[in-house]
């Protein structure tokens, strides 16, 4: 079976790799049509073909920067019909992410089965009419890859996507951060419990909602904070922060995997406040490195933590505080729920199980 996996803007580089290894694995013949990723090394392609001239050959300006931003959005029709006709060659055809909707929908490559991994089920933080365009783009693709039994539901109920078109295949590609040597950073007190949170600092991650909990939690713990990430909430978290006692922000996007391995090997216990996500990634890496997690209950959080930590109700302060200090509390506990976060990822979320499920369903959606 010849498959056309599609990442326009290089959003998931180690996810797209790994999916792209462990279809060419079973024998498919693979191509990953995407664009230069601008923020660290990409894993070399292993049996299957990578082209980032896919997408938006022309970058100007800083990544993430409003240059290339224009540069991508004009270069996008084009690129989408380009697309187009080179997936005459394919069998099937597999987009990890189209984000711009209302120009998505009507390029599409027709006369091929055309699934569609709903990484985000609606945006986050929706422009207007952006909402709208998801659903129509959802009614022209013949199937969906959701990773989460929350976002299926989030599908059917509030997208309106015929639940025959639905797939859960849970989310993979971990493996690489539990592979790599552990690398503690520099902290004032490294025989104390770390807490640590990294991801966007932006508004819909629940950071403070955290930062209040951290200040209900109090007493006389001697403990770490550590907010690792990079994005437009960055001044205000570390404005809020200055006046919490234990809590340190890095103001990095960190892309390199040795330095996120470096970034959780110096932590005991990681947590989550998002209010909203599409699938919940940074919770997996850390569980992969043997993390227990504190999560707040939205989207696919609960169905990802299991029985590796706690999940509280969304923006409840008071409810995160006591969650944290009963694993700050209790050492046996959290290595135990470490243990459990690690075995989790291996057995559910694991790069060979996650293949053969995509690969599987991938066929069926080419015979049907």
């Amino acid at each position: 079976m010849r498959v056309l996996q599609v990442d326009p803007s290089a959003f998931t580089p180690p996810y797209d790799h790994a999916l792209c290894t462990a279809l060419a694995r079973m024998g498919e013949h693979v191509t990953l049509a995407t664009s230069r990723f601008g923020y660290g090394d990409v894993p070399p392609a292993l049996g299957y073909v990578r082209d980032e001239g896919a997408f938006y050959r022309f970058q100007p300006g800083a990544p993430g920067g409003r240059a290339r931003l224009a540069a991508k959005l004009a270069q996008h029709p084009v690129d989408m019909l380009r697309l187009r006709r080179r997936a005459r060659a394919f069998e099937i055809v597999h987009f990890q992410w189209l984000a711009v909707q209302h120009v998505d929908r009507r390029l599409l490559p027709s006369g091929r089965p055309v699934v569609l991994t709903a990484h985000d089920v609606l945006p986050r933080e929706p422009r207007r009419g952006q909402i709208d365009a998801q659903r129509r783009l959802y009614e022209r693709v013949d199937a969906i890859v959701v990773h989460s039994r929350h976002g299926a539901g989030r599908l059917i109920d509030d997208a309106g996507v015929d639940p025959d078109k639905v797939e859960v295949i849970p989310h993979g590609a971990f493996h690489h951060l539990a592979a790599l040597e552990p690398a503690p950073l520099p902290l004032p007190d490294t025989q104390v419990p770390v807490v640590l949170f990294f991801g966007l600092l932006r508004p819909y991650k629940g950071l403070d909602v955290l930062l209040d909990a951290w200040r209900k939690l109090g007493g006389d713990r001697d403990v770490h904070l550590i907010l690792v990430g990079s994005g437009e909430d960055a001044a205000e978290v570390a404005h809020r922060a200055n006046s919490a006692r234990g809590v340190h922000v890095i103001d990095e996007w960190v892309q390199d995997r040795a330095r996120m391995r470096a970034i959780l090997s110096a932590a005991d216990l990681y947590v989550f406040p998002s209010r909203h996500e599409g699938v919940p990634v940074a919770p997996l890496e850390a569980m992969a490195c043997g993390l227990p997690v504190v999560g707040a209950d939205a989207s696919g959080v609960r169905d990802v933590v299991g029985d590796a930590g706690l999940v509280v109700a969304r923006d409840d302060a008071d409810a995160l505080a006591r969650a944290l200090g009963e694993l700050l509390d209790d050492d046996d506990r959290r290595a135990d729920l470490g243990r459990r976060a690690r075995k989790r990822v291996e057995e559910r979320f694991a790069l060979e199980p996650v293949g053969r499920a995509l690969r599987s369903f991938l066929v069926d959606r080419n015979e049907s």
